[in-house]
């Protein structure tokens, strides 16, 4: 259920993507409403390395792959790790205690089920399939789109334009013709990178 500021939202989303053939949704902060369980994860994992964690760093690296983040997290914190098994008990930890409790950015859930059937869809992440699978189930948007890229699916993650042009590939929608949805920088950067018109949702 939308709230009046969320439906005044959606609104302006709606009439920003309308020209487009393609949208291209990031999840993390953009359908799903889950940075602050994210976080949560991150410093979590980072406390058992020993590292008391900035949470800030999180939102700097947003878009980020876990393995690039856990890299990030190594080099300012000056402490050696493996950046893969690092990424995998954050991703535990995230599972364990708070993906099934996940809410939807309703506004923007609403514009991908407006166009589900008139427009392609396509899912654009740094996480790990495993997780966006299990998010984009316990949000109700499952089924939903026609492809998904997110970690290891590119040679490089966000900021990089692979992602997003992988996904328009796979949507066989040219990249002029394609929006992007973001709440991050870095896939900001990357869209443009990839010749793609964006939108920032934490900032209509």
């Amino acid at each position: 259920m939308m709230t009046e500021s969320d439906f005044v939202k959606y609104n302006t989303l709606k009439r920003i993507v309308e020209p487009y053939d393609a949208l291209l949704f990031d999840v993390d902060g953009t359908l799903a409403d889950n940075m602050d369980a994210h976080k949560a994860s991150y410093v979590a994992a980072a406390l058992e390395y020993g590292i008391i964690l900035n949470p800030d760093l999180i939102d700097e690296t947003a878009g980020w792959t876990t393995v690039a983040v856990a890299k990030e997290i190594s080099i300012r914190y000056g402490v050696d790790f493996d950046f893969a098994q690092f990424a995998k008990r954050k991703s535990a930890i995230f599972i364990a205690q708070y993906v099934s409790k996940t809410k939807p950015i309703e506004f923007v859930r609403q514009i991908l089920l407006d166009f589900e059937h008139t427009k392609k869809i396509g899912i654009v992440s740094g996480g790990t399939r495993s997780t966006l699978t299990i998010t984009l189930d316990v949000i109700d948007v499952a089924g939903r789109y026609e492809t998904l890229v997110c970690a290891g699916d590119t040679t490089l993650g966000k900021p990089s334009h692979e992602p997003f042009t992988l996904t328009a590939q796979n949507l066989g929608v040219a990249p002029e013709k394609c929006v992007v949805l973001e709440d991050g920088d870095p896939g900001v950067q990357g869209a443009i990178a990839a010749g793609m018109s964006w939108v920032r949702i934490d900032q209509i």
